[in-house]
């Protein structure tokens, strides 16, 4: 036992046997008796590890050897995207890289946080495909849909709302089929807090579900499935793990930096409704953000873009 254990105490996970928060309490008791780090400072790598077991049991932890550089850079945009100050970004970026490291080490795991980095203060832009790299990915979607595979029909669904909607991951996971409203073309989902907001989304976005809902959800659907609206392989409602899998399959080849998941398709919604005139105000309600702070990233995305265009195009640049 650590002397940290009292104060950052490692959450139980449903990952089969807890290998994910052993590695983690080994990893603590080094640092405490081998390394003879302070109290305090073990304490602060029990918290942020702790956090990361929290960020990752919502996405179904896997084991350690499947533990990816996209999982932390995730975990660390999430965090960002709740307010976090950069300094304890940063320093959960350490953590995690010191952790990975040790895995590798001593054999347990690799070392895919070796890359990691937290994002600069003041420059902790996310992740926005562009208006024809957002064309290229559906087009591709489309095209595998048009073969009938129910599940090539419910992952163009899931992009489609995800980037006509701009919700979040979980919004999207515990969407029921009475919360779409396909002739008003809205969706109500439940955000943070417990907060409900209704959602509009485009024709494309309605038109993919009809298709999902007619052809795709009858074949993939279980006795577990109830009234999810997205069902998985397995035949129960989507989790988030999928929804991450499926997002960095299609960002994959898509250019741009930082992590592929599905808050790409969020940050890109809006971004792109500030790129085409709507309101600061508006943007906020529908991406249900309670500060209008956080919103204002996306002007900063949006004014990047313009130096970047005027660098490149203008003959005074």
């Amino acid at each position: 036992m650590t002397r940290a254990d009292h104060d950052g105490n490692v959450p139980r996970t449903a990952d089969g046997g807890g290998e994910l928060r052993a590695a983690i309490e080994d990893y603590l008791r080094y640092l405490d008796i081998e390394r003879g780090f302070s109290p305090h400072t073990v304490r602060a790598y029990a918290s942020d590890l702790a956090a990361l077991v929290e960020h990752l049991a919502a996405r179904s932890v896997p084991p350690l050897a499947q533990l990816d550089l996209e999982m932390f850079r995730d975990w660390l945009w999430d965090a960002s995207e709740r307010g976090l100050a950069p300094a304890t970004i940063a320093r959960r970026a350490a953590s995690a890289r010191g952790f990975t490291a040790w895995l590798e080490r001593t054999g347990r795991g690799p070392d895919t946080a070796r890359r990691l980095r937290s994002p600069k203060q003041g420059r902790a832009l996310p992740r926005v495909v562009t208006g024809e790299g957002m064309r290229g990915i559906l087009d591709g979607l489309r095209v595998a849909a048009g073969s009938g595979d129910p599940n090539a029909l419910r992952d163009l669904a899931v992009v489609e709302l995800l980037y006509g909607a701009g919700i979040r991951v979980s919004e999207l996971c515990a969407i029921d089929r009475d919360h779409v409203d396909l002739d008003r073309r809205t969706v109500r989902v439940t955000g943070k807090g417990d907060k409900q907001r209704t959602v509009p989304f485009g024709v494309p976005a309605a038109q993919a579900v009809v298709d999902y809902l007619r052809r795709g959800r009858p074949e993939l659907a279980g006795e577990h499935s109830g009234e999810a609206l997205f069902v998985g392989a397995r035949g129960g409602r989507i989790g988030p793990r999928s929804v991450y899998a499926l997002t960095s399959r299609v960002l994959g080849a898509s250019p741009g930096a930082g992590p592929a998941g599905p808050h790409a398709f969020r940050h890109t919604a809006a971004t792109h409704l500030l790129d085409g005139g709507a309101d600061l105000r508006t943007v906020q309600e529908m991406l249900g953000h309670a500060s209008l702070g956080t919103t204002q990233i996306y002007t900063h995305v949006s004014s990047e873009r313009l130096r970047e265009a005027y660098r490149i195009a203008h003959p005074r640049a």
